[in-house]
């Protein structure tokens, strides 16, 4: 009984050790204590219910209502988006101008200075931007706009969140600003493009660029994928590690997006000819 009670202890202070080295010894000291940053539990538990509500408990809901009309909430919500994107994107092109950003191999830099702390803030709050979309797909249950809830949707909108926190935990800086960076700007014109559809047909009429909005999502993989090669190749202290993340994921968004436009203009195209 006694040989069993030790190595209960044992294994629980093997866990507790393992957990403290990954979550806390590895983690970034300036951002670990942020919220939503620090431990794990919290981004993942709302990533879960996330899930739930838009595959079972909303759909549930919504089940013998009508659906709701949200176009001045998403006229307020998208214009919020883009505001938030055009910030990030103007401070990716201040930083990078006044700190030089090497655009080859870009370290972190660790220090509590000025500069590297506004790097992080930005991180952090392009993390929690990436958390607020998860909003376009409550008002796609709310308006039960099923149809556009798809698997790439879904990857897209649980992977940027946890992508974003890791980057904000563990390396807040230096080469994968460049992404955060792309990003923004894609979802500047994006956003743009969802806040005047909400404003009704009117406006609509005037958004026959909508699929141009999948081809610049797809020139931003690739250019994902190219950056983030260069790590391969160049090292300036950044963790190589990340790139085996980054250009799978790149790979796999480049293939989703590509289907999505396939089948959604070049098939119908195809049909109308």
């Amino acid at each position: 009984m006694e040989t069993m009670v030790k190595g209960n202890m044992t294994n629980q202070t093997s866990v507790e050790d393992y957990w403290d080295y990954l979550f806390v010894k590895l983690a970034d000291h300036r951002t670990n204590h942020w919220p939503l940053v620090g431990n794990p539990i919290h981004i993942f538990s709302l990533m879960a219910l996330y899930l739930l509500f838009v595959l079972s408990w909303g759909p549930k809901l919504m089940e013998k209502r009508q659906p709701y009309n949200l176009n001045r909430m998403l006229i307020l919500y998208n214009g919020i988006q883009v505001y938030v994107s055009v910030w990030l994107f103007w401070e990716g092109i201040d930083m990078a101008w006044r700190y030089k950003f090497n655009f080859v191999c870009e370290p972190v830099d660790w220090s509590e200075n000025e500069e590297s702390m506004r790097v992080a803030r930005g991180f952090y709050l392009f993390y929690l931007a990436k958390i607020s979309e998860l909003a376009d797909t409550v008002f796609f249950v709310l308006r039960k706009k099923y149809n556009q809830i798809t698997f790439l949707h879904l990857y897209h909108h649980t992977g940027m969140p946890l992508i974003s926190w890791s980057a904000v935990k563990y390396f807040p800086g230096g080469h994968s600003s460049f992404i955060g960076f792309v990003n923004s700007f894609v979802h500047i014109i994006m956003y743009t493009y969802y806040m005047f559809a909400a404003m009704g047909p009117k406006v609509q009429k005037y958004l026959w660029w909508k699929k141009y909005l999948t081809t610049l999502q797809l020139a931003q993989f690739c250019m994902t994928f190219l950056h983030s090669m260069q790590l391969l190749f160049h090292d300036c202290g950044y963790p190589r590690w990340v790139a085996f993340i980054v250009m799978p994921n790149a790979v796999f968004f480049y293939y989703l997006f590509y289907d999505f436009y396939d089948k959604a203009y070049k098939k119908a195209t195809v049909k109308k000819d």
